[in-house]
């Protein structure tokens, strides 16, 4: 019921445009460049019904205002972070629903990278809109939040649906492959997932979305077993 159209813009993020396939309804997350984003809206049918935000950075909002004033969108975005982000039409936690036509999402709050970061889950149409928590490969830099914060929101999306897609902000994978290919070297899911990373990049294609099953396997971060290695992972990560 849910289509999703990744959109590149500025150097490295993504937004990503939803259209619930039953009513028409349009959504958008997290679009932080006006012109790359318009273009899909009108490109899809020029209909823009709703903005999902996920935290704060400006290579996440900067074009939701915008978006609003041209299409009359409403913004919904976290409720502990409501002073940070544009003026928001239904500021929502942990638990609430989110409904795009006939598509529900749940909120899941994920701090770690900041604090008041949400991550929206699509259970039916298995797709996870994650932001900077977690990345292909990957996991956000601990900016706001803490080493505990961020293990206990990770672990969030590893008790998901291994079917799940997982919708994240940044094209990061290939260097985040070669950071997990230094650190698990010889983890044969890695090997095949960093191959296939190189090989869509090459031909200038997305690694986004990706499994959520090929990120338990491969992923350091989600492999952590606890929250001192991931804090040592992600310090690792930082200097690498």
């Amino acid at each position: 019921m849910l289509q999703v159209q990744t959109i590149p813009i500025l150097s490295d993020n993504y937004a990503f445009l939803l259209t619930c396939s039953q009513t028409g309804a349009v959504g958008i997350v997290d679009p932080a460049e006006e012109a790359p984003c318009i273009a899909a809206i009108e490109a899809n049918g020029g209909r823009l019904d709703m903005i999902l935000l996920t935290h704060h950075h400006g290579d996440h909002i900067a074009a939701a205002e915008p978006l609003r004033a041209k299409y009359g969108a409403r913004i919904t975005g976290a409720a502990a972070d409501a002073h940070r982000l544009p003026k928001l039409d239904r500021a929502v936690v942990e638990g609430d629903t989110v409904t795009l036509g006939a598509s529900l999402a749940i909120v899941i709050d994920t701090p770690g990278h900041t604090r008041g970061h949400i991550a929206y889950h699509f259970a039916a149409e298995h797709a996870l809109f994650c932001g900077d928590t977690l990345f292909a490969l990957g996991c956000g830099r601990i900016i706001e939040g803490n080493a505990e914060e961020m293990f206990a929101s990770l672990a969030k999306f590893a008790a998901l649906p291994p079917e799940t897609l997982v919708y994240c902000g940044h094209e990061y994978t290939a260097s985040n492959a070669r950071f997990a290919l230094h650190v698990d070297p010889d983890n044969a899911a890695l090997k095949t997932y960093a191959a296939r990373v190189t090989d869509l990049r090459e031909r200038g294609l997305p690694t986004v979305p990706s499994r959520l099953g090929d990120e338990m396997a491969a992923n350091p971060f989600l492999r952590a077993p606890d929250v001192a290695s991931l804090f040592r992972l992600r310090e690792a990560k930082n200097k690498f």
